[in-house]
């Protein structure tokens, strides 16, 4: 009880919740009401992103990398899934997730990777890693964003939700190899022996921490976050409409609620000189956003009966190619620095302005 008297997070995102059940529809009425109650509720999902990554990161300390990491991403994706499931459903976009598996790649790999690159360079000058890790992720993003988004403009019209289909049992059964692999075959890959280890006075025991508490919280978390959505998908949407705004906005809020709780591990992680833990949280993330959102989506989008498009278009994916070529040639040599994460961030400043192109 002492330590639920703490979590400040779990009390406010549960009274927002209830007024905002309450006073929606009166909020919705006017274009003041929609940007006030828009901005409240991501206020507070940010706030409650910030407890989910608190509890991931105490998972993390318990179990060690790389499940810390695999708890996180796979919280995030949860998130994630939650909110493109309830904006599909409430706007009838087909393109909504294509467009969210998108922007949270640029998101996760230019943004957080390359901002995370630069503060640590900044004060470390070059951070080591372990290459077989960024080297297993870029492969399996390269397969798996191909099949899932480029492939798809080479399929029929009669043959699309067969492909889907196909889609669907490939990433599952990509996604449980590469996990057990990630766990067992090969954990060396995604851990790098030379990071500094805490000091006993900092460190925490590791049988001190309740596995069980955090977890539990991680997933209430997770559901307050996804009921808050669903209330903010109607503020955003109107939003949107009455402000004359592109509709991609809506998948890039999707992105930043969903990834927020990566974004503050992997900054504490950079200041802390450790850029495996980086480089785990904005491959890994990116990897398991297409491998789990995708199928995902496809059977959410199969049960309400409405089409899923994720051939991605012409733009989108000559930045998406440039992203990969560019963490291709700068992740292969087991060391980040300063431009290596300027280069990254300069596509992401690119992929935010031609969003209102």
């Amino acid at each position: 009880m002492k330590a639920i008297s703490k979590e400040y997070a779990l009390f406010i995102s549960l009274i927002t919740l209830v007024l905002f059940t309450i006073y929606e529809h009166t909020l919705a009425q006017t274009n003041t009401g929609n940007i006030i109650g828009f901005i409240i509720l991501f206020a507070v999902i940010i706030y409650a992103s910030l407890a989910v990554a608190h509890h991931a990161e105490m998972l993390a300390e318990k179990f060690g990398e790389p499940y810390g990491t695999l708890i996180l991403t796979i919280s995030a994706v949860m998130v994630e899934v939650m909110i493109i499931a309830i904006m599909m459903i409430k706007s009838e976009n087909p393109i909504l997730a294509r467009d969210t598996i998108y922007s949270a790649i640029m998101l996760d790999i230019n943004g957080l990777l390359g901002v995370a690159a630069i503060i640590g360079g900044l004060k470390f000058g070059e951070q080591p890693y372990n290459v077989d890790s960024s080297n297993s992720y870029l492969s399996m993003l390269l397969v798996a964003i191909g099949l899932a988004m480029v492939l798809p403009h080479f399929i029929g019209e009669s043959q699309q939700v067969a492909f889907m289909w196909f889609i669907v049992v490939m990433f599952l059964f990509l996604y449980i190899v590469f996990t057990k692999i990630q766990l067992k075959n090969h954990n060396y890959f995604f851990t790098y022996q030379g990071e500094e280890e805490c000091q006993e006075d900092s460190c925490l025991n590791h049988s001190s921490i309740n596995g069980l508490y955090h977890a539990i919280l991680l997933l209430v978390y997770i559901v307050l976050i996804g009921f808050m959505a669903e209330i903010l998908s109607v503020f955003m949407a109107h939003n949107l409409e009455h402000l004359g705004l592109p509709l991609a906005l809506g998948a890039v809020s999707v992105a930043i609620i969903s990834a927020s709780p990566e974004l503050i591990v992997a900054f504490r992680a950079a200041l802390n000189n450790k850029m495996q833990t980086v480089i785990n949280i904005a491959l890994g993330a990116s990897l398991a956003t297409i491998l789990l959102t995708v199928p995902s989506v496809i059977i959410i989008g199969q049960i309400i009966g409405m089409p899923i498009n994720l051939a991605i278009p012409p733009m989108q994916g000559f930045l998406l190619g440039l992203t990969l070529a560019v963490s291709v040639v700068n992740f292969n040599d087991g060391e980040t620095n300063v431009l290596e994460g300027f280069l990254h961030f300069i596509i992401f400043i690119v992929f935010a302005f031609v969003l209102f192109l």
